[in-house]
């Protein structure tokens, strides 16, 4: 996982939301979150008004990350989907990139069938939304090698009144 943090702008959080209000109806579940692997919630779609959704978001980061020491206990880099079903609610959740997950909370009136394909589906456009933002964003500009002397002879100018 890169060290950079993500940064998510405003248009991005629209679009972000479009895809999962477009999954959430394909796939008939109730809500979706995607957190970043910290535990910060980024956003969040459906029927949500009753859940905590910001300690959800840690506890399913920390979910995630124990579960990678699992895997590489077993020889795996890493398990990229997760799934706890309960009596009435489960829970779907898969990686998004490097740096985020999709959770994806269903009952019975869907099968775990349906909310994989449409979750794997969306993650793929959610994968590709922050690519092409981080693109055409680009890198930040660099800085001249002689930044340090200009800065210091403009102060000089402007304090030599």
């Amino acid at each position: 996982m890169s060290d950079d943090g993500l940064v998510i702008y405003e248009e991005e959080v629209e679009r972000i939301d479009q895809l999962l209000n477009k999954m959430l109806k394909g796939a008939e579940a109730k809500c979706a979150l995607l957190v970043d692997k910290d535990g910060h919630l980024i956003t969040r779609q459906g029927f949500t008004h009753s859940l905590d959704t910001t300690a959800l978001a840690a506890l399913l980061a920390g979910s995630f990350a124990s579960t990678k020491e699992i895997a590489k206990l077993v020889g795996e880099p890493e398990f990229s989907v997760l799934f706890h079903q309960g009596k009435k609610d489960h829970i779907h959740m898969s990686i998004v990139g490097e740096r985020s997950i999709l959770a994806v909370i269903f009952d019975d009136r869907t099968t775990i069938g349906m909310v994989r394909l449409y979750a794997k589906e969306t993650a793929q456009e959610l994968a590709k939304t922050f690519e092409d933002n981080a693109q055409r964003r680009g890198a930040p500009p660099e800085m001249p090698d002689d930044f340090a002397d200009m800065a210091q002879e403009k102060l000089d100018d402007i304090f030599q009144d």
